[in-house]
């Protein structure tokens, strides 16, 4: 015992590599729980897919042993063994990795499912970006966890940059009123305080359900009529999939349908929060100022 003190003390006084592992890695998850690992984390479970991708986005790709369903991004997380949706984890899949981390989609996981791996003694990050400096934070608290902090404070700093100069450029941009559908049947938005809406008023749109209070309010045909959106925008069920935009081209009431101003937005660009949004709001900025000059 004294011999191994006495080699810790040495790789400390050293700087050298086996004192840095040896460090508890701590760091304060989006639940506000802090979150501690006496090493690296080696065998991770992802359990979103924008968790998945924002791990791989941190370097930490090759310790994901799990994910669910419909991670797809980047192309290895397709050859990663699944546990499960989102909405129903294989409990007993995940038990069988062993996991040293599961990172937990907060707002998406089933409750029961998580308290259950809480229960059994897992290591829980609790993931919910609500603002874009989340998802930089999120990325260098990963990297933290999974001793991979050069490539994830990489990621992050472009990440931060490259949405600061899209802030910066539509600071001034002249307000267009916009509705963003998520789904289709029941039709679905989001309210002000989801992303997609903060990548909206970025961009200097406005989202003319974002008063609602419920996070992903479901509205019925009738309400977006009456809303009266100078632009409609929509993902789909693929990433080219534009049957939900195209839906809304019989109803000339609408200004976004006189104006043509119904645009497609693929959805894993903007409807995962990971530095891919970058590329989401450049398209939501880009259709803003198509709608600006059809004025």
């Amino acid at each position: 015992m004294r011999g191994l003190a006495g080699l810790t003390l040495l790789l400390a006084a050293l700087g050298m590599p086996g004192a840095a592992a040896a460090e508890p890695r701590c760091v304060v998850d989006d639940a506000q729980r802090e979150i501690c690992l006496d090493r690296p984390a080696q065998r991770i479970v992802g359990l979103s897919p924008g968790v998945v991708e924002l791990l791989f986005a941190a370097g930490a790709g090759d310790r994901v042993l799990g994910a669910v369903r419909y991670s797809d991004y980047p192309e290895a997380a397709n050859d990663v063994p699944r546990v499960g949706s989102h909405t129903r984890i294989d409990m007993e899949r995940v038990l069988q990795m062993d996991p040293d981390l599961v990172v937990v989609w907060a707002s998406g996981n089933p409750q029961e499912q998580v308290d259950r791996l809480k229960s059994l003694g897992m290591t829980l990050y609790f993931s919910e970006p609500r603002e874009f400096e989340d998802v930089a934070s999120t990325l260098r608290r990963l990297g933290r966890l999974a001793g991979t902090e050069e490539t994830a404070e990489a990621v992050a700093g472009t990440f931060q940059a490259e949405m600061a100069e899209l802030e910066q450029r539509y600071a001034d941009a002249p307000p267009v009123r916009v509705f963003f559908q998520i789904w289709d049947d029941p039709i679905m938005t989001v309210n002000d305080t989801h992303l997609i809406s903060k990548a909206i008023a970025m961009c200097g749109g406005v989202n003319v359900f974002g008063h609602i209070e419920r996070l992903v309010p479901r509205l019925d045909r009738e309400s977006v009529l009456a809303a009266q959106p100078e632009a409609i925008m929509a993902g789909g069920m693929g990433e080219e999939d534009t049957t939900w935009v195209e839906s809304w081209r019989s109803f000339d009431d609408l200004p976004a349908t006189r104006r043509d101003n119904l645009f497609f937005v693929p959805p894993s660009s903007i409807q995962r929060p990971t530095p891919r949004i970058v590329r989401g709001s450049r398209i939501i900025c880009d259709h803003l100022e198509t709608a600006r000059e059809r004025r």
